[in-house]
Parts: structure tokens; C-alpha cells; sequence
């Protein structure tokens, strides 16, 4: 599944940005994860797998880094909508 057509992303635009952030960068060490959602990239080359999800047993997880609490990042409506996504997704609607 292209990380656009995830159901966590329904609705959102094929690039989107969030402008006041704390950069994070690879390598993340956590499991191979089931799908890659979303990545970041900064100017000079890094990168972040900033939404990820993995199917364990009979549950979901998704991880998701919009940014840092500092900034005004959770009011934004492309991470909302995310959430909200993630939540419907998460519970099987």
C-alpha cells in the first residue's frame, strides 16, 4: 500500500509541512515496522520515519512524530486530521 492510500493519511495532501519542529534523524532504532506512513526530510539530507505502524498479535500500533509539544504543532489541522485518522484506523472503523 503507497503511504497516500493508508487510511491514516485519507484526506491529507501528498506533501505537507509543519513548520516549527525539532529535527530528528536515522538512524531510529525501533523493529522493522509492517508500513512506513510518513517521512520527514530536512535541507540538508536527513531524514525520519515519522509515522509507522506495526501489527502486533491482535493489536495495532502506530508511532507518529509531528514535532515537539514547544510549538503549536497539535492546533495544526494536517495533524489532527492524522490523529483523527489514526484513532478510526486504530480501532477498526
Amino acid at each position: 500500500m503507497e503511504p497516500l492510500e493508508h487510511p491514516i493519511a485519507k484526506g491529507l495532501p501528498a506533501t505537507w509541512a509543519i513548520t516549527q519542529t525539532e529535527m530528528y534523524d536515522e538512524p531510529f532504532h525501533v523493529p522493522d515496522p509492517d508500513e512506513v506512513i510518513f517521512e520527514e526530510r530536512w535541507e540538508l539530507g536527513e531524514w525520519f520515519r515519522s509515522g509507522m505502524v506495526w501489527d502486533i498479535e491482535k493489536g495495532k500500533v502506530f508511532y507518529f512524530r509531528p514535532g515537539h509539544e514547544t510549538y503549536p504543532i497539535y492546533k495544526q489541522k494536517e495533524v489532527i486530521q492524522v490523529l483523527a485518522n489514526a484513532c478510526q484506523w486504530m480501532g477498526g472503523k
